[in-house]
């Protein structure tokens, strides 16, 4: 074999690997080549995609807001009972970030899940999964300036300037992006962690505007009397919910659903309700409540 034949063998044969490489990276959802995020295909009918743990597992995750010691406190309880009434091993896989948790989601790889409605509507439109049990109550955002601001009256103002807001996708944020259809003329995102330090934020001066959900904002102003004016008040949502996946028949996800909402299920959610429900009980829910909410994701990326 002469020597140009074998350089043209090894160039296939890197090429070969590379391609290998790529295709594994893809599978994983791992980041290649300097941070460029592999996309992540959308489930089409197809078996949902494994996490490290065996078939014979459910999986039941959660929006990754919590660190592994809080989440596995509040989620693990859950999986555990549900362990019991399904008879079927249930684990709980706490993502630990947005782009783990997203990429994940859509491969399918989550059985049970608790988050957003604008989530919950996706995934009933696109995985194959139904809503079960919700947060009770309004869900409704609103975006607000410091009270003596006499510049900003409406939201097209806040156009180029500030806002504090948890980083995309969280709801609140996409309902104040989803106002502005040029991407050139939009607020600048502060990203802040945690409703009462992105409300602090905008009253310390670190942004002009804030999203916070309403309920939040009578909380904070409570003691002090109101602080701000609200500029936009944002559509009337459900909360946040529970749904399951195919790998879950339809007997089963019915019995998810009672047993949430039994007295047993009750002990076993205590922690969530406390954080997410101010103590209150989960109340039934269907897709229809949720139709259309998937429409808050069209601008973020693999949805």
């Amino acid at each position: 074999m002469n020597k140009f034949k074998i350089f043209s063998h090894a160039i296939l044969a890197l090429g070969l690997a590379l391609t290998t490489g790529s295709a594994a990276a893809e599978s994983s959802g791992q980041v290649v080549n300097s941070g460029t995020k592999v996309a992540f295909r959308t489930p089409q009918n197809s078996a949902p995609a494994l996490l490290s743990t065996e078939r014979n597992e459910l999986v039941l995750s959660a929006a990754p807001r919590e660190d592994d010691a809080e989440a596995e406190a509040i989620f693990s309880p859950v999986a555990e009972y549900l362990s019991t009434v399904l008879g079927k091993k249930v684990v709980f896989k706490n993502a630990g970030n947005w782009g783990v948790y997203q990429g994940l989601m859509q491969k399918g790889a989550y059985d049970i899940v608790f988050d957003g409605p604008h989530f919950n509507s996706w995934r009933a439109d696109r995985a194959q999964h139904n809503v079960l049990v919700k947060i009770p109550g309004e869900h409704i955002f609103v975006i607000l300036v410091r009270k003596e601001n006499n510049k900003i009256h409406e939201l097209k103002q806040l156009a180029g300037r500030t806002l504090c807001a948890h980083a995309p996708p969280n709801l609140g944020t996409l309902t104040a992006l989803n106002e502005f259809t040029n991407p050139l003329r939009q607020p600048i995102i502060v990203n802040i962690d945690g409703w009462k330090n992105i409300y602090a934020g905008m009253m310390d001066g670190k942004c002009v505007a804030a999203v916070i959900p309403l309920k939040k904002l009578e909380q904070f102003e409570t003691d002090t009397g109101r602080q701000t004016k609200i500029v936009f008040r944002g559509a009337t949502l459900p909360d946040n919910a529970i749904s399951a996946g195919p790998r879950l028949n339809a007997q089963e996800q019915e019995t998810i659903t009672r047993a949430l909402l039994s007295p047993e299920g009750e002990k076993a959610t205590a922690k969530l309700r406390k954080k997410y429900a101010q103590g209150k009980s989960l109340a039934a829910t269907t897709n229809k409540e949720f139709a259309g909410l998937s429409s808050y994701l069209k601008n973020e990326w693999g949805y």
